[in-house]
């Protein structure tokens, strides 16, 4: 249903959802201005204390850009003075929820400017939804840190454009979009905006303002104006070096990737003009086209490319961005959105891998989704067919399950017949395994915790007969070409071989594949939590045992920190042994999927050989690998709860002498391909293994 609360239940959940998002907003809220509130004087809204401070610029009798620490425009200055006073009094309180007020209605302002057709409900749950995205991006959550301005020149674009209305309107709205340019002068670029979707007078009273306001600067403060449109251009150059990482404008990546002086200058002015004529063509023609919202958001790219310098904090215009709708298809659909929340909410180096030939990517991903979505995405029109109603997914039917609740109501975990998207697919696993190492290095533990469960565990084993470890490490290091073995088999084959059998899957057996992938991120998490609880101390670090650490050579267990190994993975991670479990995963798909017995026999050979090889190292107790194996098999028993068999239903095929006749019979899953592999057909109800037989 379109608008309005549904009767009986569905009213009562949509109600639930409701209250849900907006705790989860509030909650996000208060983390957000208790992390800043928290912070001692000295260290919280360091921007504003260079400011209010008692040596702050808006205290000193001198220039407002003597101390090189502020970078707000002469207007900016101007206004910020008189608000001094208020601000040292209440110690950035009011500063920190006057902050928090504008994010929320930054939010409630976005949602109520989607695109339509969209229901009221639709509308009423995007609000909290935008609050509680706006909320964690690392543009607010700097802007906070810093105590800047930035979301008020977003906010001001638009009211003027969603909000103000009566008969002066255009005007009003231009006087706000004016106010937000001189405040963050690449806001000017609204004018032209205005002025090509025929909003001429508010293109006007924009530029007037913003004239206006950046004339009284001046006036007040002509020093300070030179200094900042013209010693500096426009600020470039305030506060960090414009080639620093935090500058994500086109000017900042021509310094960072080496380009400096005349040249810098024309190719920067060259790309700019490009960007500005395209930017602006494309964003008139969302405009006319009824996504006012998306028009405003590719503006605001425009205005974060060509500026000479665009801070962390003033990116907020990407993601408005999200908005736009991309793909013909609906499992397509989520690409775009993903990209610009992550690239809003995690840094580059949890985005891409640490690998010297994606150094100038990883360094610029704002600005690369600043410009994608300013002149490269193709973002739909209202008048495509696929606007509202993409190409559907085909998901698979899994057969019948041995109990009547599986699997559970969860539809994210059905399984896809065709390949999911590649790019969300890369980006699910990168930024997956991202979260994992930093939580598998935050979830260090102590030393005498870890080396407590090491002889627990010690001492399980030699109860059970199995503690083996000393005598197999022993053997092998006696021989020379076991040692060498072992050590590059456990330092060469644990990524390889889980991406490897992913990328089969992905290409040769779509439907297994996310089977697959959902066992092993289950399974990953489950780790996790062992590690978080149970610290452990492998065999190479456990004091007064005479192990041999033959992968990362003598180690000082004097010292605590261990070297420089801490500084790149947790040392104590070591009960579940994901070493073999991932091993494990790999021959159980392999045995499941695979045709051939000889397959399945090598496949077998992969969690053998890693067993013996985190034992031979040092760096497991077999208790760990018995881990290993429980949290696999429990990553498989979740998928099953979830998503059910991994057998598929297969449809029976079309009867085409009767043309009326529904040609996927009770209990398919209404899809033409089956299971997605032609040389699966067979009866209807026939149960066969998902994708077909591999080749």
């Amino acid at each position: 249903m379109r608008g309005g609360a549904a009767p009986g239940g569905v009213g009562t959940g949509f109600g639930t959802a409701r209250a849900v998002l907006w705790l989860v907003a509030a909650v996000l809220a208060v983390r957000q201005a208790t992390a800043v509130l928290r912070q001692p004087p000295g260290r919280r809204l360091t921007d504003l204390e260079t400011w209010t401070g008692d040596n702050g610029v808006l205290h000193v009798a001198g220039s407002l850009y003597s101390t090189g620490k502020f970078t707000g425009t002469p207007f900016a200055g101007l206004v910020l003075k008189p608000l001094t006073r208020s601000a040292e009094e209440s110690l950035g309180i009011v500063w920190t929820f006057a902050t928090l007020l504008l994010v929320v209605a930054l939010g409630v302002v976005a949602a109520r400017a989607l695109p339509g057709p969209v229901s009221r409900r639709t509308r009423i749950l995007a609000a909290p939804v935008a609050i509680s995205l706006l909320m964690v991006s690392l543009p607010v959550r700097n802007s906070f840190h810093l105590g800047q301005t930035s979301i008020l020149p977003v906010l001001l674009v638009l009211v003027g454009c969603f909000v103000v209305r009566g008969p002066r309107a255009r005007q009003a709205a231009g006087v706000l979009i004016g106010l937000g340019a001189a405040l963050q002068p690449g806001v000017v670029l609204f004018a032209p905006l205005l002025w090509f979707t025929g909003r001429r007078k508010a293109a006007a009273t924009t530029v007037g303002t913003f004239a206006v306001c950046t004339a009284l600067a001046w006036a007040a403060l002509p020093k300070d104006s030179w200094t900042y449109w013209v010693h500096h251009i426009a600020g470039a150059g305030l506060g960090d070096s414009p080639d620093s990482l935090a500058n994500q404008s086109l000017h900042g990546a021509l310094l960072r990737i080496g380009l400096s002086g005349p040249l810098e200058i024309a190719v920067f002015v060259v790309l700019a003009a490009a960007v500005v004529y395209f930017g602006l063509r494309r964003a008139v023609r969302y405009a006319q086209d009824g996504q006012l919202l998306l028009a405003v958001a590719v503006t605001g790219c425009v205005s974060v490319a060509v500026s000479p310098t665009a801070w962390q904090h003033q990116l907020l215009w990407i993601l408005l961005a999200v908005v736009g709708r991309v793909g013909k298809r609906a499992k397509d659909r989520l690409v775009w959105p993903a990209v610009v929340v992550l690239v809003m909410t995690l840094p580059g180096t949890m985005l891409l891998p640490n690998m010297a030939m994606l150094y100038p990517l990883r360094e610029n991903v704002p600005l690369f989704a600043a410009l994608a979505a300013a002149v490269a995405v193709p973002f739909l029109p209202r008048a495509s067919q696929y606007f509202d109603r993409p190409v559907p997914t085909d998901y698979a039917q899994p057969v019948p399950s041995r109990w009547s609740r599986v699997p559970l109501a969860a539809p994210v975990w059905r399984r896809l017949l065709s390949r999911p998207n590649l790019v969300l697919e890369l980006l699910v696993i990168r930024v997956g395994y991202s979260v994992y190492s930093h939580i598998r290095l935050a979830a260090t533990g102590g030393r005498t915790e870890a080396e407590a469960h090491g002889r627990q565990v010690i001492s399980i084993e030699r109860a059970l007969g199995i503690d083996i470890e000393e005598w197999v490490n022993r053997t092998v290091v006696h021989l020379g070409w076991a040692e060498k073995f072992f050590d590059f088999y456990y330092e060469t084959f644990h990524f390889i071989l889980p991406l490897t059998v992913l990328a089969v899957l992905y290409v040769r057996r779509p439907a297994d594949y996310r089977w697959a992938r959902s066992s092993l991120g289950f399974a990953t998490i489950l780790a996790l939590i062992g590690f978080w609880f149970y610290p452990l101390a492998p065999p190479r670090l456990m004091p007064g045992l005479s192990f041999i650490d033959t992968v990362h050579g003598p180690q000082d267990l004097a010292n605590p920190s261990y070297g420089a190994m801490t500084a790149l993975t947790n040392q104590y991670a070591a009960m579940p042994s994901l070493h073999f479990g991932w091993s494990l995963w790999c021959g159980l798909v392999i045995v499941v999927l695979a045709p051939k017995l000889w397959m399945k026999l090598l496949a077998l050979l992969h969690p053998l050989f890693t067993v013996c090889a985190i034992v031979a190292t040092a760096n497991h107790w077999v208790l760990d690998a018995v881990g290993g194996a429980a949290v696999v098999g429990a990553g498989f028993g979740l998928t099953y709860l979830l998503a059910g068999p991994r057998k598929l239903v297969t449809p029976a095929p079309k009867e085409p002498a009767d043309a009326d006749r529904d040609p996927f019979p009770q209990g398919s899953n209404g899809s033409k391909g089956g299971n997605g592999d032609k040389d699966d057909a067979g009866p209807a109800g026939a149960s066969v293994p998902a994708g077909g037989p591999a080749g």
